[in-house]
């Protein structure tokens, strides 16, 4: 099936989507979570197929973020149920007042209608996107990278039968069959059948979408995240939480690409940090790419002109020395996506400066940077991490997918 039939089929699924009450909309995010299970064996074959066509040609780490198992597959069903059971965003009463004349005027949540998202090699993307969109109304549209179709068609395979199964149309939920660059750029176009575009990947990805979408687009993703260890900081903790968001997934938008650490304690807490992350991890150790101050602390390698302002993805930390707070603020200022930062500090004056002056959508005071998630968020699952500040910002959840419509109510009136 073509890219174009399928908006056409979607669109005309839209207006089904915005009338379904709560109870329709829940009983197939129940019947979804459970299909995933029942066909887990036929999604785990296809992911197979997968993983075996990518090996040698994307990296170890972006493998992982590849890769589903049985439990990675009964999380997903968990991220469709956790859905079902949030409250609906549709018809909520934003504001309600009445003028003078008596005119009342309702500010009412309604679906966005189409919702095309772009992604790469991330299966699980496919039920969280879907199942969001059809809680808050909308209608998704799919388009996946080549590296993870076959997991992505077997997934939206199980989730269309659990729509058929409770009666509803299957293209609520449709996956583009072109993985070539002219369907992501035929729905970056698509004025009249995509109401929103939601690009998921890495740099190059939101790029192409913000320079070539004639669709109203979020921009989403890019994490160039930072946490500063301030002087104040306690050693254990900070240790604790900068080994958490580096390494526990590095491939993630939301890890660690870049550490700062105040002057004063640079002598003490680096060497900590090479311990911890090099010296104690032979197997998946952390190149450290430091600053001229904390190379001449700890060695590693001499960051080039453009690893602070770059998204690793993979076992692999910038560092730096600042003089005071304000300097890793303005650090953080220079190079950040705008995604995630963290201070770890006792210094509650500090604390207040740090979050109040870092312009980003998820700021931490003494936590690690992979909290920034839905799930995390009490989202149930994510539409994406918008890091721009119009119509949404921060993890997208069920309300990030609505908009608003004014419903004015008279007795005759005219103006």
């Amino acid at each position: 099936m073509t890219t174009t039939q399928i908006l056409e089929n979607a669109r005309s699924a839209k207006a089904q989507a915005m009338l379904l009450d709560t109870e329709q909309k829940n009983a197939a995010l129940l019947k979804m979570a459970d299909a995933l299970l029942e066909d887990c064996d036929e999604i785990l074959a296809a992911n197979a197929i997968d993983v075996q066509n990518s090996r040698g040609i994307i990296s170890d780490v972006m493998i992982d973020r590849l890769t589903l198992s049985k439990e990675r597959i009964a999380q997903m069903a968990q991220g469709i149920r956790d859905v079902a059971a949030l409250p609906d965003p549709v018809g909520n009463v934003l504001s309600s007042y009445e003028r003078p004349d008596g005119l009342l005027i309702e500010k009412v949540a309604v679906p966005i209608g189409v919702t095309a998202i772009i992604y790469e090699s991330r299966p699980n993307v496919t039920s969280d996107a879907a199942a969001l969109s059809l809680k808050s109304g909308n209608v998704s549209v799919l388009r996946v990278g080549k590296e993870a179709h076959n997991s992505a068609k077997a997934i939206v395979n199980a989730l269309r039968k659990a729509l058929a199964e409770c009666n509803l149309p299957e293209n609520l939920i449709n996956l583009v069959e072109d993985t070539t660059r002219a369907s992501a750029t035929e729905l970056m176009q698509a004025v009249g059948y995509v109401d929103l575009l939601i690009p998921r990947g890495g740099a190059g990805l939101i790029n192409a979408c913000l320079e070539n979408a004639k669709v109203p687009c979020i921009q989403t993703g890019t994490g160039i995240c930072h946490i500063f260890v301030d002087e104040s900081a306690d050693f254990s903790m900070a240790l604790d939480i900068i080994e958490n968001a580096k390494t526990s997934r590095p491939s993630v938008c939301n890890a660690l690409e870049s550490l700062i650490v105040h002057k004063n304690i640079a002598n003490d807490f680096l060497p900590l940090v090479k311990e911890r992350l090099v010296t104690n991890r032979p197997e998946n150790a952390v190149e450290l790419r430091c600053d001229e101050l904390s190379y001449n602390i700890i060695g590693g390698v001499k960051a080039g002109e453009n690893d602070f302002d770059t998204e690793f993805l993979d076992y692999i930390l910038a560092v730096s020395v600042a003089e005071n707070v304000n300097e890793a603020i303005t650090h953080i200022g220079k190079h950040s996506t705008g995604h995630s930062e963290s201070i770890i500090t006792q210094n509650e004056k500090n604390a207040r400066l740090f979050t109040a002056a870092v312009d980003s959508s998820a700021v931490y005071v003494n936590a690690s940077t992979r909290f920034t998630d839905g799930g995390e968020f009490g989202l149930g699952c994510e539409m994406g991490i918008s890091t721009q500040k119009l119509h949404a910002r921060g993890p997208m959840g069920l309300c990030e997918l609505t908009t608003y419509k004014y419903i004015i109510r008279g007795q005759g009136h005219i103006r």
